[in-house]
């Protein structure tokens, strides 16, 4: 049974302060509205007739963030425009071929345990999902358009690492992220929204202070490998849900590079785009 032996996480002032974590998931729920909205975008958009949703029913704070600017790329992730974190997500393009930047961090501490979230039931696509440390997209803003050893995409981790887990800037530099490759998948999450990506996949070794937001996480927990095997045995039954990038390089690439965390130089690819 997975028993919440995570400390539960003190509602302070919208946000929460993270205590010390032991092991297992999942961790106590983190309630609240409050949370702080990301940077916002450039405002260029693409020409292209994009579909109305209605989002009425959804949360007042996840729309919000629809209005950001992600990158548009080709199959081979060469930019090709700009086009709202909404539109990005509409299934309805998504089966046209809309292709969006995005990264997936994977945050270990000095014990080698790796930080997972739940994410909330806020979220659009994919609540109440377990998934890695931290999963969200580089935007169309100068310094998240660097392309040069992804400096852009991994000054785009360190920003939403701020967001979700509120961990401080200086804790975690994009010197300190190692981008090891990229995998390009799709998945729907419903009828109307989805992810159509090419996911830059970046590893992060430290310990942080976390203080995440309730808007963006339900609950969150560090595990060993064990506990993940676990984890992916009762999403395997549909006991739990997991979301469906973390799953892809869970069983094709994860437990391979968690025994190398030491050695990652020998898994870095930098070429090869995974088509998952």
């Amino acid at each position: 049974m997975w028993h919440a032996l995570c400390r539960v996480a003190a509602a302070v002032g919208g946000r929460v302060a993270a205590r010390s974590h032991t092991s297992l998931l999942p961790a106590g729920s983190l309630r609240g509205q409050g949370a702080r909205a990301d940077s916002a975008a450039g405002r260029k958009r693409s020409t292209t007739a994009m579909p109305e949703v209605n989002t009425d029913n959804l949360d007042e704070q996840q729309v919000q963030l629809l209005a950001e600017m992600c990158i548009l790329i080709d199959e081979n992730d060469k930019k090709i425009g700009a086009d709202t974190k909404k539109n990005c997500h509409l299934n309805e393009n998504i089966d046209k071929g809309l292709l969006h930047r995005a990264f997936s961090v994977f945050l270990f501490n000095t014990e080698d345990k790796l930080l997972l979230q739940q994410r909330s039931d806020a979220k659009i696509t994919f609540p109440d999902c377990f998934t890695n440390t931290c999963c969200s997209h580089p935007l169309s803003t100068p310094l998240e358009l660097e392309e040069n050893n992804a400096h852009g995409v991994r000054r785009a981790a360190q920003r939403r690492l701020r967001a979700e887990l509120g961990i401080p800037l200086e804790q975690v530099t994009p010197e300190e992220i190692s981008y090891l490759t990229r995998i390009h998948y799709k998945a729907r999450s419903d009828g109307i929204w989805g992810e159509h990506e090419i996911d830059y996949i970046l590893f992060v070794r430290k310990n942080v202070t976390l203080n995440p937001d309730p808007n963006e996480i339900k609950s969150y927990c560090y595990v060993t490998q064990e506990e993940l095997k676990q984890l992916l045995e009762k999403a395997s039954k549909n006991e739990i849900k997991i979301t469906p990038w973390f799953k892809l390089i869970a069983e094709t690439f994860l437990f391979k590079w968690w025994d190398n965390l030491h050695n990652l130089n020998r898994f870095v690819d930098h070429e090869k785009i995974h088509r998952m």
